[in-house]
């Protein structure tokens, strides 16, 4: 029987990412499989019914009742969950970590669920990874907000009476969304730093053309993880930071940890020290923030400094953040999917290590840990 991939439009507020794009339909028809797309599901990400053919379109209830394979942005509401068929399919960004009762609907509806926030960091997964994909879509914006909001120019400019000088900006996190909003600042013309506690993304900020802040404090642990800093060196290194935050004109931050609150790195003595004026934009504001007084979705004046907390970021880019994520998606199912049915290989390391369900258990040790669901 030929398996169906559903899409419905997505409902969480903000949302505007559509986790299948033309081309991708297409490639998913020449695998033998059929799609069915709720109507209008597109339209917040500028891709209209008719630019999809050869699709069912269909009501977002058909879509969670008929297929074989849901593809989401957002974890669907437990409404949705619920009228999934049990042995389904759920592929998508799920937060798992976020909703004890999510995870407990899931295994209750026999629903094979694959997160990819899960997914194994590996070689063979980067064309999956949509942290990264979205990440770079965030970091790009977040450069962007930050130039929008600055009452100085990013660039040198030079005019009839002289020359402005240009903007000094400060990214703290050289991750992918990081080094980002580093290119993209340094393209637009500012003088760019970075800050990141390994000191092994130094080579890559010094590639984009930034200067590594260096606080003399390394934090670089076996196995390529960061290691607990000593409070001798938490201070070292908050003082250093903080002289740099002091001298830039515009502030973004990127620090994440998948599945626990974003790490606070700057503080309000911090903003205090800041130049009248200033920009901070907290790319974390949805995790908790890397900022104090960071305002989720907000913009807050903090004496004379504007801490802005955007929210889904990377809707704000909705037509070629959803081509990037549809991709990751297409690329993590499609080698499993043969003439039309759907062949799981559990012995496969990345599907096995991006399963958070399958008939009825709680397949991530780490989920089932940082829940409390041991054994569940």
């Amino acid at each position: 029987m030929t398996i169906l991939i559903g899409v419905a439009r997505e409902i969480t507020p903000g949302e505007r990412r559509l986790p299948v794009v033309p081309d991708v339909v297409k490639k998913y028809l020449g695998l033998g499989a059929r799609v069915i797309l709720e109507r209008g599901a597109g339209d917040p990400a500028h891709y209209r019914d008719d630019a999809f053919t050869e699709v069912t379109p269909g009501a977002a209830a058909e879509v969670f009742a008929q297929a074989d394979i849901v593809l989401c942005v957002q974890p669907p509401a437990p409404e949705r969950l619920a009228a999934m068929k049990p042995g389904s399919v759920l592929l998508g960004m799920l937060q798992p970590w976020a909703d004890v009762e999510r995870v407990k609907l899931l295994q209750e509806r026999q629903i094979t669920a694959f997160a990819l926030e899960l997914l194994p960091r590996i070689t063979r997964s980067q064309s999956m990874d949509a942290l990264s994909s979205q990440a770079a879509v965030a970091g790009y914006e977040c450069a962007l907000i930050a130039a929008d909001h600055s009452p100085k120019f990013f660039p040198m400019l030079t005019y009839a009476a002289g020359t402005i000088r240009p903007a000094k900006v400060l990214v703290v996190g050289a991750g992918v969304a990081g080094l980002q909003a580093i290119a993209t600042a340094r393209r637009i013309g500012a003088m760019v730093e970075a800050y990141d506690v390994r000191p092994e993304t130094k080579e890559q900020v010094e590639s984009l053309g930034a200067k590594f802040v260096d606080t003399g404090v390394s934090a670089a642990g076996a196995g390529g993880y960061a290691r607990e800093l000593t409070d001798e060196e938490k201070a070292k290194q908050a003082e250093r930071l903080a002289k740099a935050v002091g001298q830039c004109d515009a502030l973004i931050t990127t620090a994440a940890i998948p599945g626990k609150r974003a790490p606070r790195i700057v503080t309000a003595d911090m903003i205090a020290r800041m130049k009248p004026g200033a920009v901070v934009v907290d790319m974390a504001a949805e995790t908790g923030g890397n900022v104090e007084g960071t305002v989720a979705g907000e913009k807050t004046w903090i004496n004379d400094v504007l801490v802005i907390g955007p929210t889904h970021i990377a809707s704000r880019m909705p037509v070629h953040a959803s081509e990037m994520y549809a991709k990751n998606l297409f690329n993590f199912i499609s080698p499993f999917i043969k003439d039309g049915a759907l062949a799981l290989d559990w012995e496969d390391e990345v599907m096995a290590g991006c399963c958070l369900t399958h008939a009825g258990e709680l397949r991530h040790a780490g989920v089932a840990q940082a829940l409390g669901l041991q054994g569940a």
